[in-house]
């Protein structure tokens, strides 16, 4: 690898980092109160593996960005089409938590999660008629948001109260 390289990659890994970070200093407040208030199924992980799960995906979709630019010559190039995709995914993945954690909205955050999940693996196909590699590491990301949907589906299930709607927000105020 050149040197001239690393901060090509370096970029690449902050852009999804630092929208993920961003989340979490978002989601942070809501945890102690409104989703610990949730009627929250048996099959949900600890808290504290939502983290180090999203800054391993985070880097490992950076670095899969990154390969597909340099191999399919940027938006250019080949890459143009997978990384148009991997933009869409991304905006899609940092729309969810201010749709469930902020806006409370189980159902359009639980829809939301579907239309992530397809673009996830969208991108991911797209990334690897490119990369093959950059399409592999798609998959576990795909998976979590898989599982993150199954989630999300259930938590949405048991807490029909909990949906809070646009018109009850603008009717309170």
């Amino acid at each position: 690898m050149m040197r001239s390289e690393i901060p090509k990659i370096i970029l690449a890994i902050a852009l999804p980092l630092v929208g993920g970070w961003i989340n979490g200093y978002l989601t942070r407040p809501e945890i102690a109160g409104w989703y610990q208030g949730l009627n929250l199924p048996s099959f949900r992980p600890p808290n504290w593996v939502f983290a180090p799960v999203w800054t391993s995906l985070y880097i490992g979709m950076g670095y899969a960005s990154y390969l597909v630019w340099r191999d399919g010559g940027g938006f250019n190039g080949k890459a143009r089409r997978p990384l148009i995709l991997y933009g869409v995914q991304l905006a899609l993945n940092w729309a969810w938590t201010p749709i469930f954690f902020k806006l409370h909205e189980l159902k359009w955050s639980f829809v939301e999660s579907l239309a992530l999940a397809g673009a996830v693996a969208a991108t991911g196909f797209a990334f690897s008629k490119v990369n093959q590699i950059a399409g592999y590491v798609f998959i576990p990301y795909f998976v979590w948001c898989s599982y993150a949907s199954l989630l999300n589906f259930v938590i949405y299930k048991h807490n029909p109260e909990q949906t809070v709607t646009i018109e009850a927000i603008t009717e309170g105020s």
